[in-house]
């Protein structure tokens, strides 16, 4: 069973998401549940190994802040935008990261990227700094601190590393 239906809870999600931004119809089921099965078989030995999500509930909570961080920041993104450039302070952060495990580290870099007005761009080599460009940078520790607190300590939590 492991083997056909590897990932379960993301062929849940996966048939849910599809039905979602498609409609529903019968024509859109039978695709989303083909593609909810061969999507997990196609990448699970990518992901086999990655540290698992010890806290689910947790992670719910952190997806939902992501969402309205992402809202927050396209309306402060537009309203930079609009302004003239002289309000810009472009700049580059380098984070120290307190986790190590790939993968969340992976979520943390992809949550800040997805953050509007800030863009994770690499690791340092021996992998203890994330450096992220950020459209408006003012106060450097400030945003550390933010992305900690909102970002890495829950994610930390969730991964329990």
């Amino acid at each position: 069973m492991k083997r056909l239906l590897p990932m379960p809870w993301h062929s849940v999600m996966l048939i849910a998401v599809w039905l979602l931004l498609n409609g529903f119809s019968y024509g859109q089921l039978l695709l989303a549940v083909i593609l909810a099965l061969l999507i997990p078989i196609i990448t699970y030995p990518y992901v086999r190994g990655h540290a698992p999500v010890k806290k689910p509930l947790a992670m719910m909570t952190y997806s939902l802040r992501l969402l309205y961080d992402i809202v927050v920041a396209n309306l402060d993104v537009a309203r930079r935008v609009v302004l003239p450039n002289r309000y810009l302070k472009p700049g580059w952060l380098a984070y120290p990261l307190s986790m190590t495990e790939p993968f969340p580290v992976t979520v943390l870099a992809s949550s800040v990227s997805l953050t509007p007005g800030t863009v994770s761009v690499e690791f340092s080599e021996d992998r203890t700094c994330l450096y992220i460009h950020v459209l408006h940078l003012e106060d450097e520790k400030e945003l550390q601190a933010f992305i900690f607190r909102r970002y890495e300590q829950p994610l930390k939590e969730i991964f329990g590393c």
